[in-house]
């Protein structure tokens, strides 16, 4: 277990709930953005969404309208400069126009200098996170897509072994791994209290700013008597709803009054 540069702090949960750009499928598709969308379809084939990095999550784009126009999975592509990412999922959707459609489990070589790149079908569990934007625009999340995957330099894959260690987390894989999305080994140390391990519901998240370690707690106010540290997967089968929670950045709170109700942010 890792336990490096963490600890358990106390942390205030007042403030204005905010909703990240991630949860965008939470509100409905404006009709002029639905329109400009749509107009981006018509004249190029598609629309890409673009969705910035921070600290802790790797820049994505991805396409909307390569289903609606040619029956084809929309793409997404991680952690690449947009400009890369962008330029390598238009040059997909220019072969896809032509005719062309790509599948998993084979290597395609026409979009890297010297390595190929790889698809693997995206695990629906995974849309609420990534595919806020074409969700919304379709109105349901009745259609397919595929991860557009980089090699390292070796051109081996993220499941591979002997993949480059530090670009583990730039590229999560869509396809697997529904039971623990975090961008985190499984082993990383967490915290919690006795009460949340002995069944207490998690009510309140805490990423924290200053060391990256996450706290899964019951109360807004626990006592640090009670601090308990464990592995993150741990947590996750304890509460697998804690899932939804991956992508909180540094510095990010999350809170909620019941395990029924929504996440607030």
């Amino acid at each position: 277990m890792q336990s490096c540069g963490r600890s358990f702090r106390k942390v205030n949960y007042e403030g204005k709930p905010a909703v990240f750009g991630r949860f965008s499928y939470l509100r409905p598709m404006e009709t002029k953005e639905r329109e400009r969308i749509k107009q981006n379809i018509e004249k190029h084939g598609c629309h890409l969404i673009m969705v910035m990095e921070d600290d802790y999550l790797p820049a994505f784009v991805h396409t909307i309208g390569l289903f609606e126009k040619y029956g084809h999975p929309e793409l997404i592509c991680f952690g690449l400069k947009k400009e890369v990412a962008s330029e390598i999922l238009n040059d997909a959707a220019e072969m896809i126009a032509e005719g062309q459609s790509f599948t998993p489990d084979q290597s395609y070589d026409d979009f890297l200098k010297e390595h190929p790149m790889r698809f693997l079908p995206a695990d629906k569990s995974y849309y609420e996170f990534y595919f806020g934007y074409a969700s919304r625009y379709y109105g349901h999340d009745d259609y397919p897509v595929l991860q557009m995957v980089w090699p390292d330099k070796a051109s081996l894959f993220p499941w591979q072994a002997g993949f480059v260690p530090d670009l583990k987390f730039k590229q999560p894989l869509l396809d697997r791994n529904t039971d623990f999305m975090f961008y985190e080994e499984r082993n990383v140390m967490a915290y919690t209290t006795k009460q949340v391990l002995e069944g207490a519901p998690i009510l309140y998240v805490n990423h924290d700013d200053e060391d990256g370690a996450w706290q899964f707690h019951h109360s807004n106010n626990p006592d640090l008597k009670d601090a308990k540290a464990v592995a993150l997967e741990s947590i996750t089968k304890l509460d697998p709803s804690v899932n939804k929670l991956h992508f909180l950045p540094y510095g990010g709170k999350a809170w909620r009054k019941t395990p029924q109700d929504r996440w607030e942010f």
